[in-house]
């Protein structure tokens, strides 16, 4: 079944298209976010599961760590709630047909590239995490307020929650789920990046990483001024870049403030400004293999693409993905020729929205299009894919998500990102055999971590 196929069964279908790819506001109506907390989430998921009951009704009753689960606290390895379950069924190259309206165009391009291995295992689906209470709040305040000013360059809203709930136009939904989601405020890792060529061979590039958004910190709720995150990338690996560091800031409005970087250089022992970083570079550690606009399938301004809400869909996505995270799962196990061990991977059928953007005629970019795929519940990007400037489908992620118990909500976890015409995959953000995984929320980081002077810091 071809792609436009699949959108005749949306179960939303957008108006105009035209409407949502300008900038065009709409505050959401009081019969809208009447809806809030009732038969809708607080963030504006429907809470009804489907027809036949294969994607269950949202529960919303684990905050935290559930009774049954014996976690450690953060920095330790994520514990499945659901361990010990088995899959319901598995999708092959052999029973496609029955699923194809339910899977994405880069799923389909890999069991095309990959018939004799590539396989989806199909879980129960879950929807039993919820956010906290103030999220909720937040969020009510922001379905009547937030806006996007600056032709969508920016956004004036109250942090700690989601911006638009009720999104209207597609840079609406790209800010909710690329910018102004809720994630951990802080987070610390040391992740080994696993680069597979086509013939399974690999490069290893591994990161000392440290991200904070003090927005999003309890507490802190407030109107959308100053810094919103700070992010530091330190390379351990490969040898030869051994030492590089490239650090910066963000703002709430990418035109007014663009992104601040720098780049510390061990072979010249120099700090430089690197407005480059961004868009369609290559991402440190990479291999070259993402951009670092591509990180968690989308990230940082969007003011190349022209956006648009496409619809929502019943899809099988990664999610629930603990397993794959687990410390007793070696990368040799892992890492497979052509994609990762499908064993290890963990799938359930969930709503998401469909998001594409299109290169502007007056901009440049690797990709000519970009279409994501968001999680309805959490409204985080759980796969994207990436098309070259003649439209052909060239590279398709996948996001691992976790709910991290210390911080109540979802964590990006290991990301893989698949380019179909070299036949080669990259596993990012590893952290099985790290004595680490996730640390969150410790609140050790300040924006002194961060910066030039940090970076001159890092590199004597």
């Amino acid at each position: 079944m071809s792609y436009k196929h699949a959108l005749q069964k949306m179960l939303f279908v957008s108006v105009a298209s035209g409407l949502f790819a300008g900038t065009v506001q709409a505050a959401a109506t009081d019969a809208e976010i009447a809806r809030l907390g009732k038969d809708l989430t607080c963030v504006g998921a429907e809470k009804a599961g489907n027809a036949d009951g294969s994607i269950p009704e949202w529960s919303g009753k684990w905050l935290g760590v559930p009774d049954h689960v014996n976690f450690k606290g953060t920095g330790h390895h994520p514990i499945d709630p659901y361990a010990g379950e088995q899959p319901l069924f598995e999708i092959t190259a052999a029973n496609l047909d029955q699923y194809k309206d339910k899977l994405s165009d880069g799923q389909l391009a890999l069991f095309a590239k990959y018939p004799d291995t590539f396989k989806m295992p199909i879980y129960p689906s879950h929807r039993d995490f919820r956010f906290p209470d103030s999220v909720c709040e937040v969020t009510r305040k922001n379905a009547k307020h937030a806006k996007l000013v600056d032709d969508g360059e920016g956004i004036e809203a109250t942090t700690g929650g989601i911006a638009f709930p009720f999104p209207k136009s597609g840079l609406e939904l790209l800010w909710t789920s690329s910018f102004f989601s809720y994630r951990p405020w802080s987070e610390e890792l040391v992740s080994d990046n696993m680069y597979v060529l086509a013939d399974g061979s690999r490069s290893h590039g591994q990161l000392k990483s440290a991200n904070l958004a003090l927005f999003l910190k309890p507490g802190n709720e407030g109107p959308t001024t100053g810094p919103s995150a700070y992010f530091l990338n330190q390379t351990n690996l490969p040898q030869r870049d051994r030492g590089e560091v490239n650090t910066g800031l963000e703002y709430f409005n990418h035109k007014a403030e663009p992104r601040q970087s720098w780049r510390y250089d061990p072979g010249t022992r120099r700090v430089r400004q690197a407005p480059e970083y961004g868009f369609d570079m290559q991402f440190p550690g990479s291999g070259g293999s993402i951009t670092v606009d591509e990180v968690r399938v989308f990230n940082g301004s969007g003011v190349r693409y022209d956006w648009n809400i496409v619809g929502k869909r019943e899809m099988y996505v990664p999610y629930n993905a603990y397993g794959i995270h687990s410390p007793d799962l070696s990368y040799d196990e892992l890492l497979t020729q052509g994609h990762i061990n499908p064993e290890h991977m963990r799938y359930e059928l969930h709503r998401v929205w469909v998001l594409e953007g299109t290169l502007k005629e007056d901009y440049r970019h690797l990709y000519g299009k970009r279409r994501m795929y968001i999680d309805e519940d959490s409204l985080l990007m759980l796969m994207g894919e990436n098309f070259d400037a003649r439209g052909q489908l060239w590279r398709t992620s996948m996001i691992n998500y976790f709910y991290a118990y210390e911080a109540q909500t979802w964590q990006a976890g290991v990301g893989l990102y698949h380019d179909l015409l070299a036949g080669s995959y990259l596993a990012f953000n590893m952290v099985n055999e790290q004595k680490s995984a996730y640390t969150l929320n410790t609140g050790k980081l300040k924006p002194g971590h961060f910066g030039p002077e940090a970076a001159r810091r890092l590199g004597l």
